[in-house]
């Protein structure tokens, strides 16, 4: 009979010690025999692929970062575990005053946050253009080994922020948290509204509603693979603070409970259960994402296999059924597009609609690409310039998506 306690056991201790490569074969090992155990799971044959000029792909002695490494066949498992963790420690620093980190005339203030759940520091970039009007806030959730400068350069989220008049904010999450930097996604301590990781990054986000003129109704949330499942669990239970969710290379929520089933989750091995979650105060229902979300995902991802994509925008679309997203109570009615990024990636964009033709949820397969960021810049870490800019079609969708369309229903 499989041990999966013994063998995360196993795996903890070998990661403390600083064996990670025979931390993760005992992981794969342990993945193996849940996928030989488990019946009607979701598995994926290795695929074949190239790799793209990501600046997180390092060279296998450790030496720095390698240029595009074309037509590699099956990924080594310990680079899948790198790209779990995200981007070596010896990845090139970025510089303080970049461009793609601060535009001229705008700001980056750090502030933090306490309340029961601990504490965090945070990045705020304030546009040039704010003089104490009501503007927009998008919360951008870094992924694993990641910072806030490093997120703000690779995103270049500042600089749509400048030339579109947002507030943008970077919560940090410390390695006192996750030795990896990782938000906890997989934890169900973190999986629920005033506990855990959700409430301190929901606590932030009224921190600084309350310090600046933010439009209550435009709060956005978005995030990239660790913090692209967040982004999607602070929808999940936080729909009255944000008004849409943004999620690159994510996962479901709730789809993994502790390490074991995050793996399995990643590698997809693991079964989505919907989950009706019920928080806060007695009698409100909290449905699953119930705000307008926003999807994107490559196809060669090897790290977050691209069904948990898929699984996403399921959730997603399914949690409008009932709520008039569809006359006949059905998932929302879906157009197909596809496009070519000149000289990059082409992709496939789903939208789906509501019954009177608004868009609820939008998906975006970027066909070649990796697990990072589409359309980012190279002057941060997990990024593939050669995709459609998921940032300013992250905003676009997010400015055409006010707080209250959906709301919080009492049952």
């Amino acid at each position: 009979m499989l041990d999966i306690k013994a063998g995360m056991r196993e795996a903890t201790r070998l990661t403390r010690a600083g064996k990670l490569h025979e931390a993760v074969k005992t992981i794969q090992r342990m993945l193996k025999g849940i996928g030989n155990h488990r019946a009607g799971t979701y598995s994926h044959p290795p695929q074949r692929h190239s790799i793209n000029a990501v600046r997180s792909e390092h060279a296998e002695d450790g030496s720095g970062p390698t240029q595009t490494r074309q037509n590699r066949t099956a990924t080594p498992m310990h680079e899948k575990w790198r790209g779990y963790r995200g981007p070596s420690p010896w990845a090139d620093p970025v510089p303080d005053r970049s461009p793609d980190i601060v535009p001229d005339g705008g700001r980056f203030t750090t502030g933090t946050y306490t309340n029961h759940a601990g504490t965090r520091s945070y990045k705020l970039y304030i546009p040039s253009g704010y003089h104490g009007q009501p503007l927009p806030l998008v919360v951008m959730l870094h992924g694993c080994t990641q910072d806030a400068d490093d997120f703000a350069a690779g995103t270049r989220m500042n600089v749509l922020a400048e030339e579109h008049q947002c507030f943008v904010a970077y919560p940090a999450q410390p390695t006192a948290a996750n030795h990896s930097q990782c938000w906890n996604w997989f934890e169900e301590a973190h999986q629920q509204r005033d506990r855990g990781e959700p409430s301190i990054i929901a606590g932030l986000t009224r921190q600084i509603l309350k310090d600046h003129r933010i439009d209550a109704r435009r709060i956005y949330v978005a995030g990239l693979s660790a913090g692209g499942a967040m982004a999607l669990t602070l929808a999940m239970t936080y729909p009255d603070l944000y008004a849409a969710v943004g999620i690159h290379s994510g996962l479901p929520y709730a789809v993994a409970q502790d390490l074991a089933s995050a793996f399995a989750a990643m590698y997809g091995r693991q079964r989505t259960r919907d989950r009706w979650h019920t928080a806060g105060s007695p009698g409100t229902q909290l449905y699953a994402t119930p705000v307008p979300a926003i999807v994107f995902h490559g196809d060669r991802d090897t790290t977050v296999h691209p069904c948990n994509g898929d699984r996403v925008i399921a959730q997603c679309a399914s949690s409008h059924v009932g709520r008039g997203a569809a006359p006949d109570g059905g998932a929302p009615q879906a157009t197909v597009e596809r496009g070519q990024v000149p000289h990059g990636h082409s992709y496939t964009r789903t939208t789906y609609r509501s019954a009177g033709g608004h868009p609820v949820v939008e998906h975006w397969l970027v066909h070649g690409a990796g697990h990072a960021w589409s359309g980012g810049s190279s002057a941060g870490s997990y990024t593939d310039p050669k995709g459609p800019h998921a940032s300013q079609e992250m905003l676009r969708f997010f400015y055409d998506h006010p707080q209250g369309e959906i709301r919080v229903s009492g049952q």
